[in-house]
């Protein structure tokens, strides 16, 4: 799955932290990143917050979202780079200021800010499923696949080819030596190759509409 960074510029108003909320919602959505959807959507809330309560409302500001190995990264970016962030605990409660980003702490693996010349860019990490290599949700099912996909694909590389790094064409032909293999698996056992075929296809039609039904109760 390509999960290419995206950037969105946005003016520093309380009434943008919702849209922002949603559309980082449904990226995740897209990107199959479902279980960590409440974790950043808090981080944007408090990152724009910040620049609304620190820098100022109706600042010119640019939230950028990127995956970096198995980490998603969530950047807010504007133009005042004396205004930094303070981290503060999450429990008190004779101060406000600070808080927003206890929260961000909390959740996320790391955050940081970085100063540029002319724009300071507050970011936070969070941890994924993802694993890093390939870029896939580590679901078992996955997992599994490509294990087993390493074994058949290995065994059609010349000697001394790096099998970590197989093209989309050999992995496709060895997704299709599997299937086959499998096939003469069940015929040498009298079972019912079509049946088994009919019953994996339903199964794994049912299992993405559950996969959909989540992202779109999120």
């Amino acid at each position: 799955m390509s999960r290419k960074p995206w950037e969105l510029s946005f003016t520093a108003e309380p009434v943008e932290v919702a849209a922002l909320r949603r559309i980082m919602r449904l990226h995740l959505g897209i990107w199959g990143l479902h279980d960590i959807s409440d974790e950043a959507q808090l981080c944007v809330s408090e990152l724009v917050s910040n620049v609304i309560t620190h820098v100022g409302h109706g600042t010119p500001a640019t939230l950028a979202v990127s995956v970096r190995g198995n980490h998603l990264r969530i950047e807010v970016h504007d133009p005042d780079t004396r205004a930094l962030p303070v981290l503060r605990d999450a429990s008190a409660t004779d101060c406000e200021d600070g808080r927003g980003m206890a929260l961000v702490d909390a959740v996320a693996d790391r955050w940081g800010v970085l100063l540029r010349p002319d724009r300071k860019v507050t970011w936070c990490e969070l941890a994924t499923k993802l694993t890093a290599p390939h870029g896939h949700v580590e679901a078992p099912g996955v997992m599994r696949a490509e294990a087993l996909l390493g074994l058949y694909a290995a065994a059609q590389l010349p000697c001394g080819t790096d099998a970590g790094r197989l093209s989309m064409s050999i992995t496709q032909e060895a997704v299709i030596d599997v299937i086959t293999d499998f096939l003469h698996w069940l015929r040498a056992h009298g079972c019912d190759a079509d049946d088994v075929l009919d019953c994996a296809q339903t199964q794994f039609e049912t299992q993405i509409d559950g996969s959909r039904a989540m992202g779109r109760n999120l």
